[in-house]
């Protein structure tokens, strides 16, 4: 695993979440109401949305570094319109769920995603509140993929995360965090500000992190300001 060597980004750094186009985000999600980010969608107000898959969840899947699942089932939380969802079913042929609070994100994900992906690899939909998701021991998750989700809950929720995560994947199963925005320390959110420790602190014992790194490529917008991050439950 790469050494983690943590810089601050400079204090100049405009925060993601404080750009003008961000900021209209919170008239529909400042009260933390979950069921708000269908307004955001509605409004076509999702800034955050980038259009296409995260170059570095390619570059850590074809890579061949980590020894993932090509079995099993993975999930994708708060999956807005689903770009990583097909990737992860084609590339490792997993049964993958792309859940979303939000009916008009996963109408865009149904639309835009491919009808196949190569066997044994299944794309499915699930509307859900994930912190309300329960599962028998059968059905836990041998791979999540947490790109904005952490990000858009209030930080008061992170340790309920970390324990939805825990109850959900199964023990030796991967969690894959695409770390970002690493900005300077605001109140500004959602996105809110990230660093690893944030995801190290409610994980906990019961994940070690197996990889730690700056990515090869990432979209402009991110380009030092994020970190992939990938963690194996014991």
């Amino acid at each position: 695993m790469e050494a983690y060597h943590h810089s601050e980004p400079k204090a100049d750094d405009a925060p993601f979440a404080s750009l003008p186009e961000v900021r209209k985000v919170n008239g529909f999600v400042k009260a933390g109401d979950p069921l708000a980010w269908e307004d955001a969608w509605k409004a076509k107000v999702t800034p955050w949305d980038s259009g296409e898959l995260q170059p570095p969840l390619r570059e850590v899947i074809e890579s061949g570094e980590i020894p993932f699942p090509r079995q099993g089932r993975a999930l994708v939380p708060g999956c807005g319109s689903g770009y990583d969802v097909a990737f992860i079913a084609a590339t490792l042929g997993l049964k993958t769920i792309g859940m979303d609070i939000s009916e008009t994100a996963l109408a865009k994900a149904k639309a835009i995603s491919p009808t196949n992906v190569p066997l044994p690899g299944e794309v499915s939909w699930e509307l859900a509140d994930f912190f309300k998701l329960q599962y028998l021991a059968e059905e836990k998750f041998d791979l999540i993929y947490d790109y904005t989700f952490f990000v858009a809950i209030p930080p008061v929720r992170r340790p309920e995360w970390g324990k939805q995560v825990a109850a959900i994947i199964k023990p030796g199963g991967y969690l894959i965090t695409l770390v970002w925005p690493i900005d300077p320390p605001s109140d500004f959110g959602p996105p809110y500000f990230v660093r690893v420790e944030h995801y190290e602190e409610v994980l906990g014992k019961e994940f070690v992190k197996v990889l730690d790194k700056v990515p090869g490529k990432s979209l402009p917008k991110h380009a030092g300001k994020e970190r992939i991050v990938v963690w194996k439950k014991v």
